[in-house]
């Protein structure tokens, strides 16, 4: 089955405030389109390290689950970003702190 769309604007409104409510950090680094923009997810562990985090498709069952697309050094992550960037003006990036790596990506409700 489907998932619905949401405007990108409003997923990143809920993300965040779900973030803020479990206490971890979280920034919009560049604002997408409001409306279309896809959203990547740079999870800092706060030791140099870092996952970017990015909704893939999933033909066999038709959903778009969050898949984390790049681990790594920092550095390594920023360049990915930069590309993603450069392909897509419209992305939204958001980086949280999170020393275990936790971003509730894979919880009910964000699709």
């Amino acid at each position: 089955m489907s998932q619905p769309r949401l405007a990108a604007s409003l997923w990143v409104a809920a993300y965040l405030a779900r973030l803020g409510q479990a206490g971890i950090p979280a920034y919009v680094i560049t604002r997408g389109d409001d409306t279309a923009g896809a959203v990547a997810v740079k999870c800092a562990r706060l030791d140099g390290a870092a996952q970017l985090w990015m909704r893939e498709w999933d033909f066999d069952t038709d959903t778009r689950p969050w898949v984390a697309v790049e681990d790594g050094p920092e550095t390594q992550v920023d360049a990915a970003i930069a590309r993603q960037r450069a392909r897509d003006p419209d992305l939204w990036v958001l980086e949280i702190e999170s020393r275990d790596g936790r971003t509730l990506l894979d919880q009910d409700g964000l699709f």
